[in-house]
């Protein structure tokens, strides 16, 4: 009988995948001086532009660029007083000023903190207060919600850049008369104490940080996207960022095209680690190029920059596939997608549907991973060349070890094939929660010698290694008596033509006190016709009667984390609030 100890996954692999990993002792900034010295004018970083009769340009940076520039950050922020081991908080879209900010806090000998620039004041009040941030980074456009936050929270020195200061010099300048005032960038004089980012950069130019970092030394504070609760602060070290970077690696080896001819698209938000991993540091170690992309939302713009400049890796989530392949210009054949290779789907189930009309549409190769915060980031993905397996997020990635245990008591290791809590173990793994004991001992348990993560998702193994994601223990439902997930009922609604998007929770029963209903808010396709009838009787063959939603809402929009996992938990409050 096969067992977790086996690794039944690494026969699975791709032929040439690597089977084993040997981490560096090195801080992952290290990486960027190394490519530098490899490639110094080489492009790192583009940054796009659409203008009116011109289409699209772009203005690009170096990695000999990127590398002095982030050293002259490191030194101005040491300068102001920035310790070893201090938070500093990011509040940007991606944009090279972000990169920059990345990789000066880091050579700094201090810890990433980015958080979600969209944020409402209290939710960034919060993270910001939560990491003890004493300094910010932060576009313009959002200086004026930090100062409006900044009596709440430790910090002192706020450092804001402009969204226009890598732009192509024309789109900057038609961008200083027709945009910076109406689209809130503009900012006429900073408050005493802050500093212009590029002031900072021209002051310490030519200077580097003296500061000794060390694999050990933490990197980043990694905000869970608090799907089930309050957001808890991850803390990773730089061998952490370094090891899952490594594990990428052996994914993009497979590939045909040289590291320095490959153009990632950087539409992952760089303010979360499936953007900061997978994107930002996977790039610069190969030394390839990242075209930017700060509104993933606009799918228009997405498009033309795949078109124009030939991005060949496209990390994404779900919806965004999802809403390509209906864009009206990927469904008339309007927009050439030609170049995409390799597209990794991470941060929420890829349904099949998807996947195919991707895989259609563009002739790339779309697969499904998964991964988790506390590892950052990524732990698992299907392989390249191989079979995918339905529903599956894939097979461990190298340097990992997996097993699945009881539901009831947390240890002892089920059978394969039968469902349980997912467990891992790697050098990718956080230290803890910030602030936050009791979870980080919950989370986070010896075993036989080894330091395991317990995940909170219900999941199962198959004979070949294959790992598939039931739902998340939070979410299970208990309906008349029976055990229901709600990404089981998800995935066989988004099977109708007509559904573009669906999310599934339990609610208080409306008629039985004390029990649970199922009911599911579903977002249709475009000018698709669809009632709850209709939805009902489709499900009919596809789940048991008990796992059928009865009650269902039709909505523009379903709530998502900044990477695109369904909020259950806010569609449950929509509900509450209802009542």
């Amino acid at each position: 009988m096969t067992t977790y100890a086996e690794r039944p996954w690494l026969q699975s692999y791709d032929v040439g995948m690597p089977t084993s990993l040997d981490v560096p002792e090195v801080p992952l900034h290290q990486l960027l001086k190394d490519t530098r010295a490899r490639i110094p004018h080489h492009t790192a970083l583009i940054t796009p532009a659409s203008l009116p009769l011109l289409g699209r340009i772009s203005q690009s940076v170096t990695y000999e660029e990127l590398d002095r520039a982030s050293d002259a950050l490191a030194a101005g922020l040491l300068d102001m007083g920035l310790k070893k081991s201090d938070r500093v908080a990011i509040v940007m879209p991606n944009s090279v000023a972000f990169v920059i900010s990345f990789y000066a806090i880091l050579k700094a000998g201090g810890v990433v903190a980015a958080t979600n620039p969209t944020y409402p004041a209290e939710k960034m009040a919060h993270q910001i207060n939560d990491c003890d941030a004493k300094f910010v980074l932060a576009m313009t456009l959002f200086y004026g919600l930090v100062k409006e936050i900044q009596p709440r929270t430790k910090v002192q020195t706020v450092i804001a850049a402009n969204i226009k200061e890598y732009l192509p010099p024309l789109a900057k300048l038609l961008f200083t008369i027709a945009r910076e005032r109406r689209d809130g960038h503009f900012v006429e004089q900073l408050a005493d104490g802050d500093h212009w980012f590029q002031d900072v950069l021209s002051k310490y130019d030519g200077k580097q940080p003296n500061v000794s970092v060390s694999a050990d030394d933490l990197a980043i504070f990694q905000y869970t996207g608090g799907t089930t609760g309050v957001a808890k602060a991850a803390m990773s070290q730089h061998r952490a960022l370094v090891a899952n970077m490594l594990m990428t690696e052996g994914i993009l080896k497979l590939l045909d095209l040289p590291p320095e001819a490959e153009i990632f698209l950087g539409a992952i938000p760089f303010f979360h680690v499936y953007g900061l991993v997978i994107v930002v540091s996977t790039s610069v170690y190969r030394g390839s190029k990242i075209v930017l992309v700060p509104n993933p939302r606009d799918i228009g713009e997405v498009l033309g920059n795949i078109e124009t400049f030939r991005t060949s890796l496209f990390p994404g989530v779900p919806a965004l596939y999802n809403a390509i392949n209906n864009h009206p210009l990927v469904q008339s054949g309007d927009v050439d997608l030609s170049s995409l290779s390799l597209c990794i789907s991470g941060s929420a189930p890829l349904p099949e549907s998807t996947k195919a009309e991707f895989e259609r549409l563009t002739g790339a190769t779309l697969r499904e991973g998964f991964g988790m915060s506390e590892a950052p980031t990524a732990t698992h993905v299907n392989p390249v060349f191989r079979d995918t397996r339905p529903a599956s997020i894939g097979l461990p990635l190298p340097g990992m070890d997996m097993r699945i245990v009881s539901l009831e008591d947390g240890e002892k290791d089920v059978p394969v094939g039968e469902i349980g809590e997912l467990l891992m173990a790697g050098p990718n793994l956080m230290v803890g929660y910030h602030g936050m004991l009791e979870e980080t001992q919950t989370a986070l348990r010896e075993q036989g010698g080894k330091r395991w993560l317990y995940t909170g998702d219900i999941a199962r193994m198959d004979e070949d290694g294959y790992f598939y994601i039931v739902d998340r223990k939070k979410d299970m439902a208990l309906i008349g008596g029976f055990n229901v997930y709600p990404a089981t009922v998800e995935k066989a609604v988004s099977a109708h033509e007509a559904v573009l998007e669906v999310g599934v929770a339990a609610i208080p029963h409306p008629e039985r006190a004390g029990q649970e209903a199922l009911k599911a808010w579903i977002v249709r396709k475009p000018g698709a016709q669809l009632t709850a009838e209709q939805v009902i009787e489709f499900l009919g063959d596809k789940l048991a009667p008990y796992e059928i939603p009865r009650r269902i809402a039709f909505i523009d929009e379903l709530p998502k984390t900044a990477v695109g996992k369904t909020l259950r938990r806010e569609l449950a409050q929509m509900e509450a609030e209802m009542d």
